[in-house]
């Protein structure tokens, strides 16, 4: 079998470990112009268990031993960064020159209990590799945080989550996300080109430091507010979501159900809130 190779392509230098310079030719007023061009970086990530492939992950490279963690946290393979024993790229392969692997040992030592989900993930898809509609089931007590923010705080944050997004000021195509305090600072920020990667790499970060659950905690995401983010937001026990886009109506369901609030259409001087919606204060 052909080994996934390094996240550049042979025909594109890259700018860090997320972004990418290629040849392009724009058209603009019927003109033509041969430029560069920067590009998000896509590149699989293969996790295994003990020395069992697992899964595949299409990921922006950086952070990966974050995103590694927040994956197996978020969609409860552990129940936190203690079971996991080791994390670690083959050796064999990184002198191969490849490092788009990743095994997993496990605390107990025994992957048998781990879930078949072995096939292809893409950036887009938040629930890849479940098997069955009770796979999307949340074994997670309802959120437990006495936190509460004014809402002029909540309307800035989309705009400080994109003041720490450089790839995405160097390509447009990455997504965001962002922890903050209850003052508004900011406590870390991912970008990947997929949205949920994004967020498991801060509950990566997170659990690695020992902060889970988040209960102190305002996550800002870029983009639409659907199922895979606000099930990552429960299971790390974050209270308070923020987006700049919609939620879907799962997502609305899961905010009810699990008492997370929903801060969707952010922009200043409005937003709309869903769940448990006093813990936005207004302050107007």
């Amino acid at each position: 079998m052909r080994r996934m190779g390094r996240s550049e392509s042979p025909t594109a230098a890259t700018i860090g470990p997320g972004v990418a310079r290629k040849a392009v030719r724009r058209l603009v007023g019927g003109r033509a112009e041969d430029t560069e061009d920067r590009l998000a970086v896509e590149a699989p990530l293969e996790i295994r268990i003990g020395a069992e492939p697992f899964t595949v992950l299409m990921r922006t490279p950086g952070d990966d031993e974050e995103l590694v963690t927040g994956f197996l946290v978020s969609e409860g393979i552990v129940a936190d960064a203690a079971a996991i024993r080791s994390l670690r790229r083959p050796a064999m392969l990184l002198d191969e020159g490849c490092d788009n692997y990743f095994e997993v040992e496990l605390a107990g030592g025994d992957a048998a209990p781990v879930r078949e989900r072995r096939f292809f993930a893409s950036a887009s898809c938040g629930v890849c590799g479940k098997s069955s509609i009770e796979d999307l089931a949340i074994r997670r007590p309802p959120i437990d945080s006495t936190l509460s923010v004014p809402a002029a705080l909540v309307e800035s944050l989309p705009e400080r989550l994109r003041a720490v997004q450089p790839a995405f000021a160097e390509t447009g195509g990455l997504h965001g996300a962002a922890l903050f305090d209850e003052s508004g600072s900011l406590l870390a920020a991912r970008e990947d080109i997929g949205r949920h990667n994004a967020v498991d790499k801060l509950v990566g970060w997170a659990a690695r430091a020992g902060r889970l659950p988040l209960s102190d905690a305002v996550l800002a995401v870029s983009g639409r507010l659907g199922f895979e983010i606000a099930q990552k937001a429960i299971v790390a026990g974050i209270p308070i979501v923020v987006s700049v886009g919609a939620a879907s109506s799962i997502a609305v369901a899961l905010a009810e159900k699990y008492r997370l609030t929903l801060a969707t259409f952010v922009r200043p001087g409005s937003l709309n809130l869903f769940g448990e919606t006093g813990r936005v204060v207004a302050t107007r």
